[in-house]
């Protein structure tokens, strides 16, 4: 049965599916960004003052998680896809970011096609401090697709 979607929605409950791999709990998520470019044209004979527009070339926007939670082997698989990204035989991932509501069901969910990490970025480290060590990946892909509620 799917869930009836009640607006607004909380962006504080979500979850990460990379590739699979369990024992990951990212605090951010930020740059689901999916676009279709826009090609405008006019033919030589066309009478009409107005420039045409069609779609052009879909593109996904690099996604970033900020890590806050990540057990060993966890780290491990993602720091050996990162290791891999930089040799011409690497693995490329799906990865599954959803939105979940009140009930922990499903919301809205954006599946990245074909990514793999291409930055990682260590935590600020500064003896004084009483923040959270907090490192972030960005994840390139070929393609977002979202999708509208799936789960109670």
């Amino acid at each position: 049965m799917a869930t009836e979607l009640s607006y607004p929605l909380t962006a504080l409950h979500f979850s990460v599916d990379f590739g699979g791999q369990t024992g990951l709990s990212f605090s951010e998520v930020s740059g689901l960004t999916a676009e279709v470019e826009v090609v405008e044209y006019r033919g030589g004979f066309d009478p009409n003052p107005f420039v045409g527009k069609q779609p052009g070339l879909k593109k996904a926007g690099n996604v970033t998680l900020k890590r806050g939670i990540m057990d060993k082997a966890a780290a491990a698989v993602l720091y050996e896809r990162y290791a891999q990204a930089q040799t011409a035989a690497f693995t490329r991932e799906e990865v599954t970011i959803s939105l979940l509501n009140s009930t922990r069901g499903i919301a809205m969910t954006w599946t990245l096609t074909q990514a793999w990490p291409v930055k990682i970025e260590g935590p600020g480290l500064k003896s004084t401090g009483t923040d959270v060590a907090i490192e972030s990946v960005e994840l390139a892909c070929e393609a977002i697709k979202v999708t509208v509620g799936t789960g109670s």
